[in-house]
């Protein structure tokens, strides 16, 4: 039985801090990774919800 996705919410909440020096790059690369993982969780979560439905 296919599983159909009506509905995905991904909401994030981003803080523009000022960080100085060569040290901003790796923070901001590890950040969005953080940001991606954290979405792809919840959008996991979601789809085994509707699956035990």
């Amino acid at each position: 039985m296919p599983v159909i996705v009506d509905e995905v919410v991904i909401s994030i909440e981003v803080t523009n801090q000022a960080s100085g020096g060569a040290g901003s790059a790796p923070s901001a690369t590890e950040d969005k990774q953080a940001i991606i993982s954290e979405c792809v969780e919840r959008v996991l979560e979601i789809l085994e919800q509707k699956a035990e439905r």
